[in-house]
């Protein structure tokens, strides 16, 4: 197993990430055209995008963008990075045995590799890679990352899912534009793997990329999560949409990706010309 601790190189790499942790929101320009797409779903949110091509950002909703929730199944960004740089995952193909316990979701009920459990968001797979990894480790590269509050709290296999850890879809959006660069404190590597199993649709007009999560605030609040990039003419486009519902009956899966695609058909995606 490789040494878990951080080199010189990585502690740069840590002084770095801390202090761009996120994309500042001061320039960015505030699009509430795009609150029609959460209105016609009849949810609260918010939708921000990052253009590397001129640096410019695109916010709908400040407040929530700068607001943390439980990242919930996003966090399997972090989780992957963690395990494949441990060594905890050995790449993209190692399987884990199914526990034997039936659950609800059909597809996690069977041995999984983890870029069948990345796409289906196979919660009991990356719990077994976070009580592989342990507290400790993973305090120190949550820590290394600067991924949000940083707390883990007592339970290391849930602590994403129950409002221990939270993140904002600004620190999001950072999150994952140091990833598509190789600018965090991982080997290019194991940041490769992730982006290559976070791709969901590849055409000759562009490429989409993201992970999906779905959770219940402390007031059960549903929040529903896309965090991402679209590249197109080889130029990314970086985005997070957060989705925010008291109501208990919302089909969040299908929300959260039509107001996605909604806004990013609206600025001008999909047709291979941005």
């Amino acid at each position: 197993m490789k040494n878990v601790f951080l080199s010189l190189s990585k502690i740069a790499c840590f002084v770095f990430c801390m202090l761009f942790a996120s994309c500042s929101v001061n320039r960015a320009k505030v699009d509430d055209s795009l609150k029609k797409y959460f209105d016609d779903n009849k949810v609260d949110g918010c939708f921000t995008m990052l253009s590397n091509n001129d640096g410019k950002v695109t916010v709908y909703n400040l407040t929530l963008d700068t607001t943390r929730f439980l990242p919930a199944s996003t966090f399997k960004i972090a989780n992957s990075l963690i395990g494949l740089e441990t060594g905890i995952i050995t790449d993209e193909k190692m399987v884990i045995k199914w526990d034997g316990i039936k659950r609800s979701n059909e597809d996690w009920n069977k041995d999984m590799t983890m870029e069948q459990a990345f796409k289906v968001s196979c919660v009991p797979y990356y719990q077994e890679v976070a009580r592989r990894i342990g507290k400790d480790t993973m305090q120190l590269w949550l820590d290394s990352l600067g991924y949000g509050n940083k707390n883990i709290g007592n339970i290391i296999d849930s602590f994403w899912l129950n409002n221990d850890l939270k993140i904002s879809a600004d620190e999001q959006l950072g999150l994952v534009k140091r990833l598509y660069f190789d600018q965090l404190p991982f080997q290019k590597r194991t940041q490769q793997i992730v982006r290559d199993v976070m791709k969901q649709e590849e055409n000759n007009a562009y490429g989409l990329y993201y992970k999906t999560g779905w959770g219940f605030d402390e007031k059960n609040n549903n929040i529903g999560w896309v965090v991402g990039w679209i590249e197109e003419n080889r130029h990314p486009y970086f985005f997070v949409t957060v989705v925010k519902s008291a109501n208990a009956a919302i089909d969040m899966k299908t929300v959260r990706l039509n107001i996605t695609k909604g806004i990013l058909k609206q600025l001008g995606f999909f047709n291979g010309r941005m």
